[in-house]
């Protein structure tokens, strides 16, 4: 797969292209563990509900953004261009950014309820709010990898 991800560094791939290079891997996997954040903060009680209003905002965000990213790459739209590469860069920035916002004060919001957690209830929120977090943590992880392939890739053009 080195050999591979060398050999398109230097241009955008298109079609089925992207699920085979760095960083167009990760495109599902930021798919997969945003929509499980999102389904997971849903069906969970998160007060104040700001806080619940921004991690579903940035992962409904995150998912319909990367899903239109994904139809522009696999369609052939973006033509090779660096500013495609640039704007792949800036957006996977900001969705690593706002994904590690939101991932803290989800965090924050799950220790502050610990107490909570004494019923049977209570317990099973916990755990729904622990596991949203694993989830929204690696969804950071993987947009801030994204990132880190974007701007070399963005270098190589």
């Amino acid at each position: 797969m080195a050999a591979n991800t060398a050999q398109h560094m230097g241009n955008l791939p298109s079609g089925m292209g992207i699920c085979t290079t760095l960083p167009d891997l990760f495109y599902i996997p930021e798919l997969v563990f945003g929509v499980l954040t999102w389904a997971l903060v849903a069906s969970t009680l998160v007060q104040p509900s700001m806080l619940l209003g921004w991690v579903m905002f940035v992962s409904v965000f995150c998912f319909v953004m990367t899903l239109v990213w994904i139809i522009i790459f696999v369609s052939g739209a973006h033509r090779n261009s660096s500013g495609w590469a640039a704007l792949d860069l800036a957006y996977h920035g900001i969705a690593a950014f706002f994904y590690l916002s939101s991932s803290v004060l989800l965090a924050y919001v799950t220790i502050s309820f610990k107490a909570l957690a004494g019923s049977s209830e209570g317990l099973r929120l916990y755990r729904i709010d622990i596991s949203a977090v694993v989830f929204s943590f690696v969804a950071t992880l993987l947009y801030f990898i994204h990132t880190i392939f974007s701007a070399i890739r963005w270098k190589s053009f």
